[in-house]
């Protein structure tokens, strides 16, 4: 596969008004991917565009829409709403193209550009590097005549479609009446819809983050910052916590003690669930080589297999679809729930844990503790050059720990996709072996770089 130039692991992404998320490379996205998506039949084409609450969303997605109409694609653009809903709307609008731009759960001061294609799933690697190669070339070539122009309108009604969406994923003989529920929407994109959906299925919610001003956006609050949602949780006596990232694709739960349950837990939860009820496909789950061994042992206990991907929800998605799993995700809490949506949706995932917790009649905290962890223990190392993943002391000190850890647990170095840091993860059911591992691959990834 060719040498990325702008896209990363999920999208472009960057700080907003700086290579390469500037209104110029926004501008050459509409235009390589108008062209690309517009197949050439004489019909009106469409793309769909959704954004979060970001300032520089008012940069990005006029830059956008010039690229598209520039090329003769008709535009409709939603304001705020969770990536999820972008990916639905794309298909169930019969649009070309949907373009979501979020740069998830990072500050205000970043932005991305994620795209999808008209079946809703995300784009592959092959059409990305495609799009790339004729972002390059002239912006003059391939315009639209002046006649054939497309047309640009804002529309209101995505949110509320939805909502109905969403609501109709959760079980039709249960209702939310009764349950106090937390929900942190992380000042994003999920603001609005997400309280709207619980409210609607009967629950009494206390929402916080639900204030966007432009800026603060994840700012001490959402998926990141689980101490707001505890609090909230804690200020309010509430039954259980959700909180979802700025575009509302992940989520984590919180316990109405304020215990936090991470996605491997949650994924466990749902599962099982739908192991019972018989609605799990490909007698398994599909997760990372992030997911925790403790997972993996407590599917195994129930005849359950985990298959792990690459990090990145699309990778837990392709498998998905190559294998017939209806369930994904990462530990992080990116869920995919295949027979529900086409890209992790927090909404979503939220209403199957909230599904299981009316019918069980438990409190959360019984609930949340699926399985044991085996001790993990993740450490990012910042680097300045070079590639120290190359260096001759680093792979020594990979395969050192690989064979302390064998047979006991778990090793994984790898860079990141969006950062200079180079992640090193293990884990083991001896704690003290997992942190001299991974202390000592730390160390000497700092020396090479």
């Amino acid at each position: 596969m060719g040498e990325r130039k702008y896209f990363g692991t999920d999208g472009i992404r960057g700080r907003a008004n700086s290579q390469p998320m500037t209104a110029e490379v926004a501008l050459r996205v509409g235009l390589a991917a108008g062209k690309l998506f517009m197949s050439g039949d004489d019909r009106r084409h469409l793309v769909v565009i959704g954004k979060d609450t970001r300032l520089s969303g008012y940069m990005i997605e006029p830059a956008l829409v010039a690229g598209f109409a520039s090329v003769g694609m008709d535009v409709l653009t939603f304001g705020p709403i969770p990536t999820p809903g972008v990916a639905m709307m794309t298909r169930s609008m019969r649009a070309d193209l949907g373009v979501m731009i979020s740069a998830s759960h990072n500050d205000y001061a970043d932005n991305g550009i994620k795209l999808f294609g008209p079946d809703g799933y995300k784009l592959s690697d092959e059409i990305e590097l495609k799009i790339e190669a004729m972002m390059d070339a002239g912006l003059d070539e391939g315009l639209a005549a002046s006649n054939a122009l497309g047309r640009v309108k804002r529309i209101d009604d995505a949110p509320p479609r939805y909502i109905e969406i969403a609501k109709a994923a959760f079980p039709r003989h249960l209702s939310l009446a009764g349950l106090r529920i937390a929900i942190d929407c992380a000042n994003g994109a999920g603001y609005k819809v997400a309280p709207t959906t619980l409210y609607e299925l009967g629950a009494e919610v206390c929402a916080v983050g639900v204030s966007p001003n432009g800026t603060n956006i994840n700012a001490d609050c959402g998926s990141t910052h689980p101490a707001s949602v505890i609090q909230a949780v804690k200020d309010k006596r509430a039954d259980i916590g959700i909180a979802l990232d700025g575009d509302a694709d992940r989520l984590i739960v919180c316990d109405e003690k304020g215990q936090v349950v991470d996605g491997d837990q949650i994924m466990a939860l749902i599962a099982r669930d739908w192991a019972r009820r018989g609605v799990l496909k490909g007698q398994g789950v599909v997760a990372t080589v992030m997911s925790n061994l403790g997972l993996e042992r407590a599917l195994a206990a129930e005849g359950l297999s985990l298959e792990r991907t690459k990090v990145g929800d699309r990778y837990v998605m392709e498998r998905m679809r190559e294998g017939g799993f209806n369930l994904g995700g990462e530990q992080s809490g990116h869920l995919i729930l295949h027979d529900h949506a086409t890209t992790g949706d927090g909404l979503m995932a939220a209403l199957q844990v909230l599904a299981v917790l009316v019918e069980s009649g438990r409190p959360m905290s019984e609930l949340a503790r699926q399985f044991e962890p085996v001790p993990q223990l993740l450490h990012n190392v910042r680097f300045t050059a070079g590639k120290p993943l190359e260096d001759a002391k680093v792979k020594a000190a990979i395969k050192d720990g690989e064979a302390a850890l064998n047979g006991q647990g778990r090793l994984l170095v790898r860079p990141s996709g969006t950062e200079k840091l180079i992640r090193v993860m293990a884990e083991g059911d001896d704690a003290a072996l997992v942190k001299r591992v991974v202390a000592d691959i730390a160390a000497a990834v700092k020396a090479a770089g």
